[in-house]
């Protein structure tokens, strides 16, 4: 318990530096990318913070290891984040380090109990968007028939590529390009059946609910009733008392008075 305290408290005050972290990777990740023209220094800074970014992921996974109480466990069940902390080492392009900081965020976003459907379906249409934008124009712009050129071919192509549309006045020629567009149109079909499955289960929890308090007004209607029958039972038990009680007492006859004798026998 001690150590998944701390590991809970390092997750909860690395998530926001991190964060934070990622839109700086994002950032570094564009700039060359949208401005090929920039220059060496640019360049370079741009790598180094690529590659700081990386590193802060990967000190964030080892200190989250050494926080665990299981190491084995923790490494089996968070074997995701050893792979995009892995993946650049293995063949260092930037796409795949951002492929690699894309799961790392989403990965501790998910921890984060506060973020709700709608923020985190608007972050990955967002980073989707992104992505999709940056990497295909990355590969696609020197490429000798190419069409997506800039950015605005690009947005556009992600967005009807994501959607499912495919309008086709934009594609790409190159294998990576291919490759990156089944991603996407991957991701896009998965994010839409995620947003209507909660969709149509908002809905059934709805009906559910309605259904509950129907019953629940049901039952008490219905013990209202017997209430109401052993109340009417009780008042025509109690009616037909006092009334077998009256004639009994008219056979009797009055009582005498105080002080006067009663009838006497007659004398022979």
């Amino acid at each position: 318990m001690k150590e998944t305290s701390r590991q809970a408290r390092w997750e909860r005050r690395t998530q926001v530096p991190l964060l934070v972290l990622a839109v700086a990777f994002a950032v570094a990740y564009a700039v060359p990318i949208v401005a090929p023209d920039a220059g060496e220094a640019v360049h370079l800074a741009c790598t180094h913070a690529e590659w700081a970014v990386w590193a802060a992921f990967a000190v964030d996974y080892v200190v989250r290891l050494g926080l665990s109480g299981n190491r084995k466990v923790f490494v089996r069940t968070h074997w995701l984040d050893l792979a995009a902390v892995v993946l650049p080492l293995v063949q260092p392009l930037r796409l795949l380090r951002l492929v690699a900081t894309l799961m790392l965020v989403g990965r501790r976003a998910r921890m984060a109990p506060q973020i709700r459907l709608t923020t985190y379906v608007a972050g990955a249409v967002v980073g989707l968007l992104m992505f999709g934008s940056l990497a295909v124009l990355s590969v696609e712009r020197d490429a000798p028939n190419g069409n997506i050129k800039n950015l605005g071919d690009a947005v556009w192509w992600s967005f009807t590529t994501m959607t499912t549309v495919g309008y086709g006045d934009h594609s790409p020629t190159t294998g990576l390009g291919r490759v990156l567009a089944v991603g996407l149109m991957l991701s896009g079909i998965a994010l839409l059946g995620v947003v209507t499955a909660n969709i149509a289960a908002w809905f059934i929890a709805r009906f559910e609910r309605d259904d509950h308090v129907e019953r629940l007004q049901l039952a008490a209607v219905r013990e209202l009733q017997e209430e109401v029958r052993a109340l009417r039972a009780e008042v025509a038990r109690l009616g037909h008392g006092s009334r077998c009680a009256m004639p009994a007492q008219a056979a009797q006859g009055p009582e005498p008075a105080a002080g006067q004798a009663g009838p006497t026998a007659p004398t022979p």
